[in-house]
């Protein structure tokens, strides 16, 4: 009699242990097999939540099947003291395994809104974006200029969002006073600026920011960034460059980016005014005559005087021989690239040829043909404007 008692109690045994292995093997199986979302989804993990309360959550949208299995499989894999708060971009038929390792991995936030502040050459501007889940991009909300408006309802109400990620972008070109007098408008950094960085020592680049970062950390960072692309670059340099320096190279690629908004043209740009220092010519380039009437401190405007073109300033390179005293706005790695590796030619001219980029000449002669053709362009230009106006006025 107990012979048999053991004998069903083994068999019990054995059964239980079966179902228990088949429910273990449906628990991995649809704890790493595709979910049930259709489409992408924007979810936030709140500052402290849970993993049960994400899990529920998660189930409630659709994300998954089975809070319970996403809550095991997060113990078991040892994540579940992991969450990140942020908001995340969750794919089409993502797995449990996957959402997990989305919502602990840490780091920026995959989705959910973004502002993004740009200071350019000409205004700032502070963006607010939202990342559309179907389409995965991201779509502009508002933006305004902090110089001449208020913010909007809706960028106030996205600044009060733990989620919200904030980025700081230069563009190339900008000056460092331009900068230094956007970071100080920027009502999300902290921290006074006790003085305007060097000219050509910023690095126009897209900066990761927290609200609340301190100004003089983040101008500092941007120090840091330009400093190592300089050094990186002048170690690759060219042979035979008529600048010592690195310096000198910083002062010659805010020249050539100020001259041209055509990345392809950067290296030839340069060429011609390495072409005029070898052979002592003046670099007779506009930007460093305006550079020597507005010292970086907002943009001139207008045209050129003549009388302008005359006036001697240390940076006026009509005027003066050689390159100016220092860097006439913060150059990109590219304009950097292109004053320490500059094309080979023999140009000495160039002139603007109204597609946006420029005709180059090797002679005088040349060059004023170049000058005459650009000349009948904005002629037909005003003339295309003026019968615009009129049209318009008309209506």
């Amino acid at each position: 009699m107990w012979r048999a008692i053991a004998s069903n109690a083994l068999t019990l045994f054995i059964v239980v242990l079966v179902l228990v292995a088949g429910l273990l093997a449906l628990g991995r199986e649809r704890y790493a097999g595709q979910g049930p979302l259709a489409d992408a989804i924007c979810f936030e993990v709140e500052r402290g939540a849970s993993m049960s309360a994400v899990s529920r959550a998660l189930e409630a949208q659709g994300a998954i099947s089975d809070a319970r299995i996403f809550r095991i499989g997060a113990d078991y894999s040892g994540k579940s003291e992991q969450l990140k708060f942020g908001s995340y971009l969750i794919g089409p038929g993502a797995s449990m395994a996957e959402i997990v390792a989305i919502v602990t991995a840490g780091g920026q936030s995959t989705c959910g809104r973004e502002v993004n502040y740009r200071i350019s050459v000409a205004s700032s501007e502070a963006v607010l974006r939202e990342l559309d889940p179907a389409q995965n991009r991201y779509v502009e909300v508002v933006k305004f200029d902090p110089a001449v408006a208020a913010p909007p309802a809706e960028y106030v109400e996205a600044a009060e969002a733990a989620d919200v990620r904030w980025r700081v972008t230069l563009a190339e070109g900008v000056t460092s006073w331009q900068v230094v007098d956007a970071l100080r408008r920027a009502e999300f950094l902290t921290g006074e600026i006790a003085e305007v960085p060097a000219e050509g020592t910023l690095a126009p680049d897209s900066y990761e920011v927290a609200r609340g970062a301190d100004r003089a950390a983040l101008l500092a960072e941007m120090t840091a960034r330009q400093t190592a692309i300089l050094a990186d670059l002048w170690a690759s340099r060219a042979g035979g460059l008529p600048y010592d320096t690195p310096e000198e190279a910083l002062i010659m690629a805010s020249i050539v980016e100020k001259e041209t908004g055509v990345a392809e043209e950067r290296k030839l740009v340069a060429s011609v005014f390495v072409n005029r220092l070898e052979q002592g010519m003046r670099l007779q380039t506009d930007p460093t005559v305006i550079y020597g009437i507005t010292k970086g401190e907002g943009v001139l405007g207008r045209g050129l005087r003549q009388s302008e073109l005359r006036r001697e300033t240390p940076w006026n390179t009509y005027v003066i021989d050689g390159l100016p005293p220092t860097p006439i706005a913060n150059p990109g790695r590219l304009s950097i690239e292109a004053a320490l590796n500059p094309e080979t030619s023999d140009y000495l001219f160039f002139v603007a040829d109204g597609t946006g980029g420029h005709a180059f000449a090797t002679t005088l002669a040349e060059h004023n043909e170049n000058v005459a053709r650009w000349r009948e362009i904005e002629r037909q230009l005003q003339e295309q404007q003026e019968q615009q106006q009129d049209g318009s006025g008309g209506n």
